[in-house]
């Protein structure tokens, strides 16, 4: 997605909502991404943010270049978008140490379900832009804007 200028582009796996070989509904939130630990935000291999400009998200700047996002999501209180330097890892070989940044998310409810993990870039209708991911009935964003 070309946001001011700028492509952004999210690179992840999609699991689904749905057990694989089977018709079982699994619990998402607090369930097979647990409260109070640190997630991987997809499945297999890391996911992986790219932006050709520096953006500032959550009033941190992140320099141009390739980074890992992982997610620690909160049952009460801010659920955090982690924006790691390191490059490369399957699924979750996290090092907090490589932290650039933890960004607070905004959640909220939808009404219809999401049966399969869904990040998007969208643009901001007076410049910057949002980051969203869409899971099960919840929906988490954070806003960005693109440096100069």
């Amino acid at each position: 997605t070309v946001v001011d200028g700028n492509r952004v582009t999210i690179v992840y796996g999609r699991p689904y909502t749905i057990k694989p070989g089977t018709t079982e509904v699994r619990k998402i939130w607090g369930g097979l991404v647990p409260y109070g630990r640190v997630w991987r935000l997809g499945a297999d291999e890391a996911t992986l943010l790219i932006t050709q400009k520096p953006l500032v998200i959550g009033g941190t700047t992140v320099p141009a270049g390739a980074y890992t996002l992982f997610m620690l999501p909160e049952e009460n209180g801010p659920s955090k978008l982690i924006i790691n330097k390191q490059l490369g890892q399957w699924g979750l070989q996290y090092h907090e140490d490589q932290d650039l940044a933890r960004v607070d998310l905004n959640k909220k409810a939808i009404a219809e379900p999401v049966t399969q993990l869904t990040m998007a870039i969208q643009r901001g209708s007076s410049g910057g832009g949002l980051l969203k991911l869409t899971w099960e009935k919840t929906e988490f964003s954070v806003p960005f804007t693109v440096e100069k």
